[in-house]
């Protein structure tokens, strides 16, 4: 039987979770927020910027980069979200204290090398743009945070084992077909966002991580792996829409304890059967 989870009261995530000192996932949203935008509203943002290290442009439609007479270098917040940006401006590389970056909902096609000059940035959202690849030296940076949901990505490259500091990561959204093993060893990693995808396995090695919510909802999975239930933190555990055949329907409805308590049965079993059949304990010998 092929079994849609759609109903899962007890496996629904708690919305508006937050991390100590870390910034939660939400896309488009940075302090200051103003709905009206003249050009002098605009010259204020950033004379404003230029006092407190704070960019706000959010929602301007600008597509080139305003800040060219204010020396913006000693910014660490940047929020350049909801504009057409068709790059990342290579002005905004340069702020090398820069913490936080925005980029949410712009046009935006690769990521320049340029951004490794950001080694103080913890937290990154260019989710909503056209991003069909993540560049290897991106998890050279000391990233927290990534958020790169809603792009073209079809793939994660390996090199994402190396983001030793991730705490979250988003990458729901897109067109992933398989998850790397070197995953397995973001062991900072708390939020695992992976929804709406076309991935059909979860890779064992997610089990050695400490997550406290995975969500692999809309995705082609059929069966949790027994070594999941190694996941020992896990809180929320979000898999609606997906034909999962193991643990069958009846159990997945009943909730994460009992998902568990299905996966350490399986592991049980597992663990019992042969991993090869030796004949030569079978036949007598001959002397």
């Amino acid at each position: 039987m092929v079994f849609y989870a759609s109903q899962l009261g007890a496996v629904t995530a708690l919305q508006g979770q937050h991390y100590p000192n870390v910034p939660h996932w939400n896309p488009g949203v940075m302090q200051h927020q103003q709905p009206l935008h003249t050009a002098r509203s605009l010259d204020r943002a950033l004379e404003d910027a230029v006092c407190s290290g704070i960019l706000n442009v959010s929602g301007r439609k600008l597509r080139d980069y305003p800040g060219l007479n204010y020396d913006l270098t000693d910014t660490t917040q940047a929020d350049l979200s909801k504009n057409r940006f068709g790059e990342i401006p290579p002005e905004v590389c340069m702020f090398a204290p820069l913490e936080s970056l925005n980029l949410y909902h712009n046009c935006i096609k690769m990521i320049p090398e340029a951004i490794i000059n950001l080694q103080m940035l913890t937290y990154l959202n260019i989710s909503r743009n056209q991003l069909s690849v993540l560049p290897t030296f991106l998890f050279s940076l000391p990233l927290r945070v990534l958020v790169v949901s809603n792009n073209k990505l079809v793939s994660v490259p390996d090199d994402i084992g190396k983001a030793k500091d991730l705490m979250e990561l988003d990458i729901s959204c897109n067109e992933i077909q398989v998850l790397p093993a070197q995953m397995g060893r973001l062991f900072a990693l708390r939020e695992l966002n992976i929804r709406r995808n076309c991935l059909q396995v979860l890779p064992d090695e997610l089990s050695d991580l400490p997550l406290i919510r995975l969500d692999f909802s809309c995705n082609k999975i059929t069966e949790i792996p027994p070594s999941y239930r190694k996941l020992s933190h896990l809180q929320h555990i979000i898999l609606d829409n997906n034909p999962i055949q193991s643990p069958p329907a009846q159990v997945c409805l009943k909730g994460k304890i009992h998902i568990f308590k299905y996966l350490n049965m399986q592991a049980c079993r597992q663990d019992k059967k042969p991993d090869s059949l030796d004949l030569s304990t079978l036949v007598p010998h001959s002397w």
